[in-house]
């Protein structure tokens, strides 16, 4: 039975031999260590994509008009393609992979309360606009724009938290309240979370409203639209050459004409970042798998090395009685302590490594200013951790790697009769 005694013994040796031991301890440190930040990377990478489109569904097309670019049916190139409300029932009518549609009119004005004022942002747009775009109001904090709001042409508006703190200075309730916005009043109707702290965030108010009071006509700067069923690369291949033929015959342009009307669909642009953050977690792996691996192997050539040295010793253990099972047990455990010790070391610097990174990027984001310009808020690398039980995992193949390269060479050891053994150099 295993006792203190065994492990006194056992950290004897390793004293007597730093060299060995902390050479085998670093292998297992290095491989878990190197594991660990090489996933993280991989891990932050992924998280920054998935951060840049939390704003808007996976499925998203905007669609805006543009210019011709080729001559058809005796309409010379360079003309206007003008959008309005009939190309979003024509939309909705003649694609039923569409799911929540919206058209966008925007425009900047001043807003203003009690002698508080800014220059802001505003679009009008659908009650759809909130689910296509993640426009979260949180309990207390009002409503988006509804259908009420459109049919009426109500002058409601619905305002970030930076608007609220500038024109309230959080001293009187927003919601209910009514602010100029350029010469009309409009009555605040809810405060949607800006999760970029955008300076340049937008107000909201209903479509038909700003048709009526801004535009001064019904056309439409962009229409913007959810798609269900659309899964793959050729589906919204096919999608977008339909819906080219369906606007040109709307609006009598050439369907090959690309120029004539933009599209951005976002569901290209995520599976393309999925596929590339796809090859570069399998890159990952490998390099990770690789260090690893030699980590193994530099614990197995050291076990195989510290046994071979050992040989005489055994000889001299089972001279004096010492049974075979007792060796083994010597052996296995002095493999098990440091392969475990210096994993953990490897797997606690690696994690903490991660998170203070983490934390440090955390804390510049929060201390960075929103902004207006195009980008400012892109972040390709976001939250650099990695899993738990990936490390554990890790560290726990090492053990059992360690475990095998001391068990075999020191079980083949101790077969060998004692007085070969002692004559062993």
């Amino acid at each position: 039975m295993f006792d203190f005694d065994n492990l006194r013994e056992i950290w004897s040796t390793m004293k007597k031999n730093r060299l060995r031991t902390f050479l085998t301890g670093f292998s297992v440190a290095w491989g878990i260590f190197m594991l660990i930040i090489l996933l993280s990377a991989g891990n932050g990478l992924s998280n920054g994509i998935a951060h840049n489109f939390r704003d808007m569904a996976e499925n998203t097309v905007t669609c805006y008009p543009r210019y011709t670019s080729m001559p058809f049916k005796g309409f010379q190139p360079n003309r206007r393609i003008a959008f309005t409300e009939k190309d979003v029932d024509a939309i909705r009518r003649n694609h039923p992979e569409v799911n929540r549609i919206s058209p966008v009119n925007y425009l900047s004005d001043t807003l203003s309360y009690n002698g508080e004022y800014m220059t802001i942002n505003m679009q009008a747009v659908y009650p759809d606009y909130s689910s296509i775009m993640f426009l979260p109001i949180h309990a207390g904090n009002g409503r988006f724009i509804n259908e009420v709001d459109l049919a009426q042409r109500r002058k409601v508006i619905v305002i970030t938290p930076r608007m609220s703190g500038v024109l309230f200075r959080d001293s009187i309730p927003p919601l209910g309240q009514h602010v100029k916005l350029g010469n009309l009043m409009f009555q605040v109707i809810g405060i949607y979370q800006d999760n970029n702290k955008d300076m340049d965030a937008p107000a909201y108010i209903p479509f038909t409203t700003g048709q009526m009071l801004f535009d001064g006509g019904y056309q439409v700067r962009r229409i913007r639209f959810t798609l269900t069923g659309v899964d793959t690369e050729k589906a919204s291949e096919a999608f977008e050459e339909r819906f080219r033929e369906r606007m040109a015959q709307h609006h009598r342009f050439d369907p090959a004409d690309k120029n004539a009307i933009g599209l951005w669909n976002t569901s290209n642009e995520f599976r393309m970042w999925q596929r590339m953050t796809g090859a570069i977690a399998l890159f990952i792996w490998i390099i990770g798998i690789g260090t690893l691996m030699a980590g193994i192997v530099g614990v197995s050539n050291i076990m195989l090395i510290t046994v071979r040295e050992r040989t005489r010793e055994f000889g001299i253990r089972k001279a004096i009685g010492a049974k075979p099972s007792s060796i083994l047990q010597l052996i296995i455990v002095e493999s098990v302590l440091v392969t475990a010790a210096f994993g953990y070391i490897g797997m606690v610097s690696g994690i903490g490594l991660t998170e203070l990174i983490s934390h440090f990027m955390e804390m510049a984001e929060a201390a960075s200013p929103g902004g207006g310009n195009p980008g400012e808020n892109v972040s390709i690398f976001r939250n650099p951790t990695v899993n738990l039980n990936i490390a554990l995992s890790a560290t726990g193949l090492l053990v059992v790697a360690g475990v095998l390269a001391g068990y075999y060479p020191a079980r083949k050891a101790v077969k060998i009769p004692a007085i070969e053994a002692i004559r062993t150099e």
